[in-house]
């Protein structure tokens, strides 16, 4: 006991201003460390932001995602990929993009889809079969503003960037995301969502 007294005595800030600092709620949802709403809490360099007690996203060409959910314990988090239509409402930005210079990327257990594909897409390494889980999407009713339209999927994994998923005239224009995909499940257990991780602090 008297070592512990000497001890505060010597070193009287190696307490609490030495723990990571949380920010405050916003709306329902918690904001665990290093997450930042502003540069009083958390991380600064782990920007997210509070709007209108709405947890948001905002990606490197300036559109905000929603956050859905949070697990500090993995360092993930989930947001809402832009309403599905044959054009992604964040078509004009060239789809979802991150800083290559962030601590944030995309997880590699998004399962991605795209829609109203042009033949171009086939030069690079997707799954446009009738077996990709866009067409189960298109069957399920859940496509059906680009059914009939040329659809592929791609596994975000090492192989591709981890920073942005593209879309483009041209190209494809449209794009949902699935995070841990299982080719046997039904469809309505589909978890809808962009995974993204954060590399953790030093």
């Amino acid at each position: 006991m008297i070592a512990l007294v000497l001890f505060l005595s010597l070193f009287p800030f190696a307490s609490v201003s030495s723990y990571p600092n949380n920010c405050p709620k916003c709306g329902t949802m918690d904001v665990p460390y290093p997450l930042s709403t502003s540069d009083d809490c958390g991380n600064p360099n782990y920007k997210v932001y509070c709007n209108n007690d709405t947890l948001e996203f905002l990606s490197s060409v300036g559109f905000y995602y929603k956050i859905l959910s949070i697990n500090p314990y993995t360092s993930r988090f989930i947001i809402r990929p832009p309403f599905i239509s044959c054009q992604s409402c964040d078509l004009s930005l060239g789809g979802f993009k991150i800083d290559e210079n962030s601590p944030f990327n995309v997880s590699s257990r998004n399962m991605i889809m795209l829609f109203n594909c042009s033949e171009n897409i086939f030069l690079f390494p997707l799954n446009c079969s009738s077996s990709s889980p866009c067409r189960r999407f298109e069957e399920a009713n859940q496509g059906r503003n680009c059914k009939n339209t040329l659809c592929c999927s791609y596994l975000k994994d090492a192989s591709v960037t981890s920073h942005r998923i593209r879309i483009r005239d041209g190209g494809c224009t449209a794009y949902i995301s699935l995070v841990d995909f299982k080719t046997e499940e039904s469809i309505n257990a589909w978890r809808y969502g962009i995974e993204l991780q954060w590399i953790p602090p030093n």
